[in-house]
């Protein structure tokens, strides 16, 4: 005998597959790969002689990094929902604007 579906009040009930759980893990491997560039940029700053512009790119790429890491982390709870909504056009101009800001003091670190 086949279960009832859940009263999700009027909305169709939702089969949710995989697809949380690999957005789940692409917001996990982009913020691994955030992790790298912040630990290679702090890294390339006290090994590569620490310079003035390589000190402030490496701590402006960790405030970076746990900015993206806050977005990341927001995201992923909100695909636990029911029926988890679509990613605020905030939320996504944040983690673009990271990345391209990574990028930027890596080029710092490495100058």
């Amino acid at each position: 005998m086949a279960t009832p579906p859940e009263d999700t009040g009027g909305a169709p009930a939702r089969d949710p597959g995989l697809q949380p759980e690999r957005t789940r893990l692409a917001w996990r491997r982009t913020t691994l790969s955030c992790t790298v560039v912040a630990v290679l940029a702090a890294r390339q700053a006290v090994h590569g002689g620490a310079t003035g512009a390589g000190i402030a790119g490496a701590a402006l790429s960790a405030l970076v990094w746990l900015a993206f890491l806050g977005v990341a982390h927001r995201r992923t709870l909100t695909l636990d929902a029911a029926v988890p909504g679509p990613l605020p056009a905030r939320a996504a101009i944040a983690a673009a604007g990271c990345t391209i800001l990574l990028a930027l003091f890596a080029v710092a670190v490495l100058a």
